[in-house]
């Protein structure tokens, strides 16, 4: 069912009047010193106005030097939604620029931002998320996050937030499992990814897949892919109406079938059809990873003898413009002609 979009739009009685801003080298130590003002509406005014001035990466570095995340991890917590909405507005537009990302590792503001995941507004938690989703495509970001013992809680958002944020809570996890996948394993991931991939939202399944192929890069996420009984979700994936769905469900699946309990279980649930379609489709992005899951498949004395029957669809990729696609073709026809004699 479609959910209506998360608004930015204030609430009608805010005046959204900005405050002045001061010229040249006063303009942001004012606004700083109005931040921490005791009257709500010169706070709001401030914020306003920030929310402006950031969008200049210089801007950005000299609010940083002049302590302003200080005041915003402070803003966060105000009891005026409107000062906390703003607050996040102006951290998330900060967060565009390499240097207020760096700032944010160096002054604790993802810990800080934690505090938010329950805001009862929704645009603070998905300004909230949309920092997190940036940070994390740091190295240094997704270690933050790690650090901050979000992980947890991030899976468990995925049960209860709205479509849009959830999206950028996979978005998040993807990039943060490339540190490590341990907090995410012990908290349920599978289970709950296994879920979102029936999920009505094109973009969930596909994302859900694509945090699946994340865990399944180490060895603990395999067993557990398996023993959730993922994969024939995967394979049902496989015949999807979105390319990005199929590509992803594709690559999640090439990694599980990895170990000999992933292979036999997605034999069982009669991958090879819907992979050997992926193979032969003209446009097909799961290409590649069909291939590469094919010649895991035909390791089994079963795969191999029913791939016996489809060379010729391996051999067509011979002739792919990709070299990589070429080099998986040819060892997959190694692979299936194998005799043990």
């Amino acid at each position: 069912m479609a959910q209506a979009r998360i608004s930015a739009m204030l609430p009608p009685d805010i005046d959204p009047t900005k405050a002045p801003v001061a010229f040249g080298e006063r303009a942001l130590p004012k606004l700083n010193e109005e931040l921490q003002s005791p009257e709500l509406l010169t706070r709001q005014r401030a914020l306003m106005a920030l929310c402006d001035l950031v969008h200049d990466p210089e801007n950005v570095y000299q609010a940083i030097h002049l302590g302003f995340l200080d005041n915003l991890k402070t803003l966060l917590l105000d009891h005026d939604s409107t000062v906390r909405q703003k607050s996040t507005e102006a951290l998330h537009i900060m967060a565009m620029h390499h240097v207020g990302r760096y700032g944010f590792i160096q002054n604790g503001v993802i810990s800080a931002l934690a505090q938010l995941l329950d805001d009862p507004v929704d645009i603070c938690r998905k300004n909230t998320h949309q920092i997190f989703e940036m940070m994390a495509k740091l190295p240094e970001g997704a270690v933050g996050i790690l650090h901050a013992g979000l992980i947890p809680s991030l899976v468990f958002k995925l049960k209860t937030e709205l479509d849009e944020i959830q999206e950028l809570i996979l978005d998040t996890l993807a990039n943060c499992l490339c540190v490590e996948a341990f907090e995410a394993l012990a908290s349920g991931a599978v289970t709950i990814l296994k879920q979102k991939l029936t999920h009505s939202s094109v973009a969930i399944r596909s994302k859900a897949a694509w945090v699946l192929l994340g865990l399944s890069t180490h060895p603990e996420g395999k067993n557990m892919v398996c023993e959730e009984d993922v994969i024939p979700v995967l394979v049902s994936l496989l015949e999807d109406t979105e390319p990005e769905v199929q590509a992803s469900a594709t690559g999640a699946l090439m990694l599980a079938t990895v170990t000999p309990q992933g292979r036999y279980s997605a034999l069982g649930a009669e991958a090879i059809p819907p992979l050997l379609k992926l193979v032969a489709g003209e446009t097909s992005k799961a290409r590649l990873s069909a291939i590469k899951t094919l010649t895991m498949l035909a390791e089994l004395p079963e795969g191999r003898k029913t791939l016996l029957d489809h060379i010729d669809t391996f051999q067509q990729c011979l002739n792919d413009p990709s070299e990589a696609v070429k080099r998986a073709a040819t060892i997959a026809i190694r692979v299936i002609k194998w005799k043990p004699f």
